[in-house]
């Protein structure tokens, strides 16, 4: 397949998305003057906004680039899960794995921005794990929905949706199911994701999950800590974020650094969301471990150029792909 066909291919993909969710809420002023009140400066309100977040915005960027996201969490049965479920509509994403629970609140991020700078965030959330009943709810929709999917995406917030028995449940009925996994993994459950296809840790999140360190600038020391990390969870492969460094990528045998492109960043808020999605779609259609790296280090660059959580654009992805002469070999 060329880099078109592989775009095409996206459109064809069904994708089951599990993980924290949450509402991303934007206000956006000018500050003219300093409280009378406290040495804090006030901001005048211009605009409001709500996005998706956290696991749904790997939804809508699975969505945007042409595959069909399923997406498996649990909200608050509270007026932010209702929000929560009016944008999913907005978004034409379906609400068919959705618990919603009186227990637990809708987690929600406020963010306060003048201009281009953010000046306060506001997190309104619990971190509990759910109760029994919340998580067999879920659990029998993630089941349900499993056989049709092509690849499952774990997407985790540390916000109580994963724990380690739900992981290994799923993980189990989907290698099962021959279904790849990929991880987007947190500090609580990090060391639950066993026997995962792909998993896709920062380098703060591998650092503080094996409890290392390590030069990340000397490449043996790098792959050692990718090799520690694979024997100890048993992983085919991971897919490791270094930020201003790009991706390092260690699956099938091949081991690959893609430095980061050069660009205008203006907020690498959902990065590893855009990130996780195209190695997902790349995963499903066993693509070489190369060109993974290289389209998800595109995609991830790609949304920091934009103000806020945005999903990835298609065309310029696969225009960027072209021009930066992504090969693809059999």
């Amino acid at each position: 397949m060329n880099l078109s066909e592989i775009f095409e291919a996206f459109n064809n993909l069904r994708v089951l998305i599990i993980g924290d969710v949450m509402v991303d809420s934007y206000l956006w002023g000018k500050v003219d003057r300093i409280s009378p009140e406290a040495p804090v400066p006030i901001v005048s309100v211009k605009k409001r906004e709500k996005r998706l977040g956290g696991a749904a915005n790997v939804a809508l960027n699975v969505k945007s680039l042409g595959a069909e996201p399923i997406l498996c969490a649990v909200i608050g049965a509270d007026p932010d899960g209702q929000d929560f479920l009016q944008l999913l509509d907005e978004s034409n994403l379906t609400r068919e794995g959705i618990v919603a629970s009186a227990s637990r609140i809708t987690t929600i991020k406020h963010r306060i921005i003048s201009g281009s700078q953010q000046m306060l965030r506001i997190d309104s959330e619990m971190e509990n794990l759910l109760l029994a009943p919340e998580k067999a709810d879920l659990t029998k929709k993630i089941l349900d929905l499993l056989p049709d999917s092509d690849v499952v995406i774990f997407e985790d917030y540390d916000k109580g949706v994963l724990d380690e028995v739900l992981i290994q449940e799923i993980t189990e009925a989907a290698r099962k199911l021959e279904i790849p996994i990929i991880v987007d993994p947190k500090k609580r459950n990090f060391l639950h994701y066993k026997h995962a296809t792909l998993f896709k840790p920062n380098l703060k999140e591998l650092r503080e999950g094996l409890k290392i360190d390590f030069n990340v600038a000397h490449r043996n020391e790098l792959e050692g800590a990718l090799d520690q990390l694979k024997q100890h969870l048993q992983l085919e492969g991971v897919l490791l974020t270094l930020s201003e460094r790009g991706v390092f990528i260690d699956l099938d045998g091949e081991k690959h650094h893609i430095p980061a492109h050069i660009r205008q960043i203006s907020d690498v808020s959902g990065a590893g969301d855009t990130v996780v999605s195209i190695a997902a779609l790349c995963l499903a259609l066993k693509l070489p471990p190369l060109v993974i790296a290289e389209l998800s280090n595109l995609g991830g660059g790609l949304v920091c150029e934009y103000a806020g959580v945005v999903p990835v654009d298609k065309q310029k992805l696969l225009e960027e792909a072209i021009e930066n002469s992504i090969q693809i070999k059999n």
